[in-house]
């Protein structure tokens, strides 16, 4: 049987590199191609796509995003999420979007194609390294609010846009960021970020 697979990849020459070798594979059909994470669940829904294999930075919705839309909608597509950020962070966030495989992008090419047959199949695959660094790495001190304003303070945005973003009031935005500082025993705000960005949390 073969299995149907989109590929949402917003790096053309890396999607590209992707999609040739999946077809070297007699039982993967590529059946779709997207550039970005706006694209996934209208070309899964088109394409009666089986595996979707994901980037997690992805423009428009990033890729774990389009991966719980896809779960909930969509929930007989299986998600491989490929990435290049191997953080311990970034696998429990994966996780928690309830994907079904978690992939490094310098993988060599027959563990990408295992991991979808893996995946069709019902299975969870997950890198087997990051697995164990996750399994090792402290959890995320923060509340998924304080989460939120703080990714929305790292796409640059002041006090108030995070503020109108979120629905809070500017005092409420000041006083997550003052505890989220304090949790991640952080400088200042731009440490925090840091601090989030290499954990994996945001």
């Amino acid at each position: 049987m073969v299995i149907r697979v989109l590929v949402a990849e917003d790096m053309h020459i890396v999607r590209g590199a992707l999609v040739a070798l999946l077809r070297l594979e007699p039982d993967i059909e590529v059946v779709s191609e997207v550039a970005s994470g706006d694209e996934i669940l209208a070309a899964a829904r088109v394409s009666r796509t089986q595996v979707a294999i994901i980037d997690i930075d992805l423009p428009g919705k990033d890729g774990l995003t389009a991966a719980t839309e896809l779960h909930e909608q969509l929930p007989e597509v299986r998600t491989l999420i490929l990435t290049s950020l191997g953080r311990p962070g970034t696998l429990r966030r994966a996780l928690a979007a309830k994907v079904n495989g978690f992939l490094l992008k310098d993988a060599p090419a027959e563990k990408l194609a295992n991991a979808v047959r893996g995946v069709a199949a019902g299975r969870r695959m997950v890198d087997g390294d990051l697995a164990l660094a996750a399994w090792d790495t402290v959890e995320c001190p923060l509340t998924p609010r304080e989460i939120d304003v703080l990714r929305l303070t790292a796409e640059g945005r002041d006090t108030l846009e995070v503020a109108a973003k979120a629905f809070l009031s500017t005092g409420t935005v000041r006083n997550y960021l003052t505890t989220i500082v304090s949790k991640l025993n952080a400088r200042n705000r731009v440490d925090a970020i840091r601090i989030a960005k290499e954990s994996g949390w945001i």
